[in-house]
């Protein structure tokens, strides 16, 4: 073979390397194209416009009390509040709800959400949270869930949960308080009422938690189990957010997530049975000591089971003409009717085969009778 002579070597060469940089210049390009395009952040001024974030959750402005400018920028990961413009009176409702939801509001529903979904058929709803707080502003940091009779995926539900994870300044939630309950580990100022609309029950937060993971069906269960809801209703949506009373521009939800579980998991039974597999099962001893016009209860519930209850609830009917004037032990809400009894701090858990006791004081009219259908933790009991 004859070899080329320098020149023509030199100019292979040449070309050689040139046809190489081509080459990874022509990767890199396909590189660049084949790359998702960063989500650039988006603004959203209108009282209620919406936006989708990680192709799965809405942020919404959501200014319904005040007609001065709100402004909410949508991140990859939640939002935060950009301009937050006038105040309004703190003894009355916030300015908006800027917030991030799964499920359905107002028509709008999230991408892909399983909501809304029968109580009874979810076995967990786990979420997390990450707030980024201000402190020149009146708000409360706070979860926003909705329950209805129906599936409905618009207006207003018939329940309101809120979860108030801070408050700054003089505000307070709708209603009144009624006592206090441990849910998800954590105990928290109960408070009760309606706006009008609908019914809310508020859990309140005795100091500012900044990030929390959970289970949202444990706030649902205890709204069950105080008479506010069913079994056999509908979760539509779980929303986080602010409600701003004046300013509010910084507040930010760095971080959201929300998803729920369906299916035979361990989700409430409309009609729970303490025989069935899975159930809880419990024996209530209920002794009195009765005069006229009043009477004392002394308590004493049993875990039968083999699983500890944690949180515990037992709800009952007190008979008409009783009312409640104090209680030991436990808080017991409201003083009449459909009653719940939940534990206290120091007596929060029933061991496997233990038992624990609480009693109140009440008055009663007319024939005195004892109540019946007790129920743990929405479990029926059987009484000794």
């Amino acid at each position: 073979m004859r070899t080329p002579p320098p020149q023509v070597r030199a100019l292979r060469g040449l070309l050689s390397a040139l046809i190489a940089t081509l080459a990874s210049f022509a990767a890199v390009v396909a590189l660049v194209a084949a790359a998702p395009p960063a989500q650039a952040d988006t603004t959203i001024c209108e009282p209620f416009g919406t936006t989708t974030i990680q192709g799965r959750y809405v942020v919404q402005n959501n200014r319904w009390g005040s007609s001065a400018t709100q402004c909410v920028t949508a991140t990859d990961s939640g939002f935060r509040v950009a301009q937050a413009d006038g105040s309004v009176p703190t003894n009355g409702a916030p300015k908006s709800y800027p917030s991030v939801f799964n499920g359905c509001h107002y028509t709008t529903c999230s991408p892909g959400t399983s909501l809304p979904a029968r109580l009874n058929t979810v076995s967990s709803a786990p979420s997390s949270i990450s707030y980024g707080f201000v402190g020149d502003a009146v708000y409360n940091a706070s979860y926003d869930i909705w329950l209805d009779p129906t599936p409905r995926t618009d207006g207003v539900n018939q329940t309101e949960i809120m979860i108030w994870f801070n408050r700054v300044g003089p505000i307070q939630p709708i209603g009144s308080p009624v006592g206090t309950a441990t849910v998800g580990g954590r105990t928290w100022e109960v408070w009760s009422g309606g706006n009008g609309s609908n019914d809310v029950l508020s859990f309140v937060a005795p100091s500012a938690i900044s990030s929390w993971s959970f289970d949202v069906m444990d706030f649902v269960r205890a709204t069950v189990a105080r008479g506010l809801a069913g079994n056999d209703w509908y979760l539509t949506s779980v929303q986080a957010g602010f409600e701003p009373w004046q300013n509010g521009a910084g507040l930010a939800v760095n971080s959201f997530s929300s998803t729920v579980q369906t299916g035979t998991g361990p989700g409430p039974d409309p009609d729970p049975d303490p025989g069935e597999p899975g159930e809880a099962a419990c024996q209530v001893s209920y002794g009195t000591n009765v005069w006229q016009n009043g009477f004392t209860a002394d308590v004493t519930v049993t875990n039968t089971g083999t699983a500890p209850v944690d949180g515990w609830r037992l709800a009952f009917t007190l008979p008409s003409g009783q009312r409640i004037s104090n209680a030991w032990n436990a808080s017991v809400t409201p003083s009449s009717g459909a009653v719940t009894a939940t534990g206290v701090a120091h007596n929060a858990r029933i061991a496997p085969g233990g038992s624990l006791s609480f009693g109140f004081q009440g008055t009663h009219g007319g024939t005195f009778a004892e109540p019946d259908g007790f129920r743990l933790n929405d479990a029926a009991c059987t009484t000794a």
